[in-house]
């Protein structure tokens, strides 16, 4: 009994002392929350009252190169503490120069406004008067510095600087859509500027930094700012968009589309083999003009049904599941088809043609036709085909908003008889513009869809942080014989069909036409508006880059080869110059560590000889010679010119470049002045007579 009693007595003692310790924190929370509430809720205003948010520099957004498309500036209000004891003492006798000198600065508002704005805040003994009307930039603040009372500086003179950053794009409008904007305000509880639209939005993470905090404390009447933890700026995001390709894709876009006064105009222009974009264009028309408007590119604004451009896609499913080869015939009459009560058309009969025909010219009733022979008995084989490309899911592209592509299924409610005829060529389905040019450049890059990018690399202080590698989404479309009978006919499109206008003379092209009816509502199509594109890529035999220009309802020609084609060849041609001529043999080039010039073994004596040197070595009786650097000596050693091999004309003028390459049986393109930079054939190659060469002087 002893025993158990003492074990009940030790419980009752802990039981009471746990009830002790529950009553003191709940008397202690009572307390906290309701005796001492007045002082919790005045440290709390103090706090949030005079802690500050040190906003952080805004990361830069980049072209490939490095330049700047968008980065921040930073702008600034000044305020006066006219309560602060300096103030006091000159505020008679320089209050009135001061409000002269505002007046003068600003011009909004005259002296005597200003001054009796002064007056009334030091009466009432404001800490914060704002005495700039609007943000100035930094040069205007060294210029306030040197004002009346402004000059004594933060304690003397009451001077409080308040810095916000602008954000600006030094390149204008090039790509402003795709860049993006900022939102600023209260926005998901975010305070202050943030990434509102494309890629500021898609990157906010890194481009926003981290804010810093510091503190306002009254030491003796004088307000002093302590800051606590240092804002870190934002990272940098550089993007694969080149600002001379954008340049030259915006500009020729704006000068079609105001030949066509169309709605609105999108144009991509993507590298094949890693499905960068390097220029993107969005332009809306406004009065006067067009402008970025809207992301027709990839968002749902710009996902409509493709029309022609999708015959690729049809003709694509049948010569892989076999049943049709591109040299089959078909009889596509005199330009009209009836199937299942609906009337296909074709602008005129071509009466019978081969199916790569039937591409080259964009005949609606042979594709139709083709379509429903094969797969009417079963259109899921051919709707799933389709969808073993991937086109029917989204790209996941970094910027928000994209367009979702759309295509009718076997079995749904709204597939009906005619569905399969109007899928065949370009109906009853939606994509985006640049999901069309994802497909296009898959068929370029023999069958490979990789995924298309805005952003390469991600940078902190110059440092690499991260870098986006090229995404493969489909290693392999379709089989590699059918993937080189679509790049035929896609060739065929621009040597013998509708797209031969879009062909030049220094290079080939690879691409189809596009035109499709608009529907604006659930009622049908409008009576004359149209959508023309042309997609497709170049050189054909290598390509280098892959491109689609879109225009919604042009008015003076409704189809893709004359509304849109301009646009295509003036961009491919301008890029071919820029770029792929500019760029041909640079490891070759590299790899030269002394300059080498090429001439007449006559001129290059008679030079030396007027210049009067004389480290020449060597008189070949070449008519040609190469001069090369030894050391501090000038070798000269005999050149032949040899048919069927690639001279090298590096460092050569215009003329003498002409001269060998025409004497190797080659043809001649040149581009710029001055001395020959850079060819296009390697040196010492072989070549094949009547070849051309491009060569590039400067």
């Amino acid at each position: 009994m002893g025993i158990r009693k003492t074990i009940l007595t030790r419980f009752a003692l802990v039981y009471f002392l746990l009830l002790v310790f529950v009553l003191v924190v709940i008397a202690k929370l009572v307390s906290v929350q309701q005796i001492k509430n007045d002082r919790w809720q005045q440290i709390e205003e103090n706090l949030n009252k005079n802690t500050v948010v040190i906003a952080p520099t805004r990361g830069n957004i980049c072209a490939d190169d490095g330049s700047v498309l968008a980065t921040s500036v930073p702008g600034y209000f000044v305020r006066m503490d006219l309560a602060a004891e300096g103030v006091k003492k000159v505020f008679k006798n320089q209050s009135d120069s001061l409000a002269w000198y505002l007046s003068n600065f600003f011009k909004d508002a005259s002296k005597n406004v200003y001054r009796s704005r002064l007056n009334a805040a030091y009466n009432a003994g404001n800490r914060g008067f704002l005495i700039t009307p609007r943000k100035i930039d930094y040069m205007e603040l060294q210029q306030m510095k040197k004002f009346p009372i402004l000059r004594k500086g933060r304690f003397g003179g009451g001077m409080i600087v308040e810095q916000e950053n602008k954000r600006v794009n030094p390149l204008g409008s090039l790509a402003l859509r795709t860049i993006g904007s900022l939102n600023k305000g209260e926005y998901e509880e975010i305070v202050g500027p943030i990434g509102y639209t494309g890629l500021e939005r898609a990157y906010e993470s890194y481009l926003k930094g981290q804010d810093g905090i510091s503190y306002k404390q009254n030491l003796s009447g004088r307000w002093v700012i302590r800051t606590e933890i240092e804002p870190k700026a934002g990272m940098d995001v550089v993007t694969t968009i080149s600002a001379k390709l954008q340049d030259i894709v915006e500009s020729s876009l704006y000068g079609q589309l105001m030949l066509e006064q169309a709605d609105w105009g999108t144009a991509i222009l993507m590298e094949v083999k890693t499905g960068q974009i390097k220029a993107i264009a969005n332009l809306g028309k406004a009065e006067g003009g067009y402008y970025e408007k809207d992301n027709y590119a990839l968002g749902h604004r710009g996902c409509f049904e493709p029309g022609s451009s999708f015959k690729l896609v049809s003709l694509m499913a049948a010569l892989e599941d076999g049943v049709v080869d591109t040299s089959d015939v078909v009889d596509t009459g005199n330009g009209t088809w009836a199937t299942n009560g609906r009337i296909i058309r074709d602008t005129h009969g071509h009466g019978k043609i081969t199916v790569k025909e039937v591409f080259e010219l964009s005949s609606n009733i042979g594709t139709a036709k083709i379509i429903t022979e094969h797969y009417a008995k079963n259109p899921k084989k051919y709707v799933d085909r389709v969808y073993s490309f991937g086109i029917q899911k989204p790209l996941g592209i970094e910027i928000e908003g994209e367009g979702q592509p759309y295509f009718k299924y076997p079995g749904d409610a709204d597939w009906w008889g005619t569905t399969l005829a109007s899928m065949a060529y370009g109906y009853d389905s939606k994509m985006t513009p640049l999901q069309i040019l994802t497909f296009y450049n898959a068929v370029a890059n023999n069958g490979r869809m990789v995924k298309p990018h805005l952003v390469k690399e991600i940078r902190d202080n110059g440092l690499l942080v991260k870098r986006f590698e090229p995404e493969v989404l489909n290693p392999m479309i379709v089989s590699k014989e059918t993937i080189g009978k679509a790049q035929a006919m896609l060739q065929g499109v621009c040597e013998e069909g509708t797209g031969k206008d879009i062909q030049g003379k220094y290079f080939k092209v690879a691409g189809k036409t596009g035109t499709a009816r608009i529907a604006t509502s659930s009622a049908g199509y409008t009576q004359g508006m149209y959508l023309a594109s042309f997609t497709g890529y170049f050189p054909a035999e290598d390509p280098k880059y892959s491109l689609i220009v879109t225009m919604n309802n042009p008015r003076r020609t409704i189809y893709g080869a004359s509304a849109a084609g301009p646009a295509f060849k003036e961009i491919s041609e301008k890029v071919f110059a820029s770029q792929i001529l500019s760029g041909l043999d640079e490891e070759t080039e590299a790899g030269k560590k002394l300059p080498v010039t090429i001439g007449p073994t006559e001129h290059i004596l008679e030079v030396a000889d007027e210049l009067g040197l004389k480290n020449v070595e060597g008189e070949p009786r070449t008519k040609l010679a190469q001069v090369e650097n030894v050391d501090e000596r000038m070798v000269l050693t005999a050149e032949e010119i040899q048919m069927g091999q690639v001279p090298d004309v590096t460092g050569m003028g215009a003329s003498d470049a002409v001269f060998f390459l025409e004497n190797a049986g080659l043809k001649v393109i040149m581009n710029g002045v001055g001395k020959v930079q850079k060819q296009s054939l390697k040196a010492g190659t072989s070549c094949k007579p009547g070849q051309t060469i491009y060569i590039a002087l400067g």
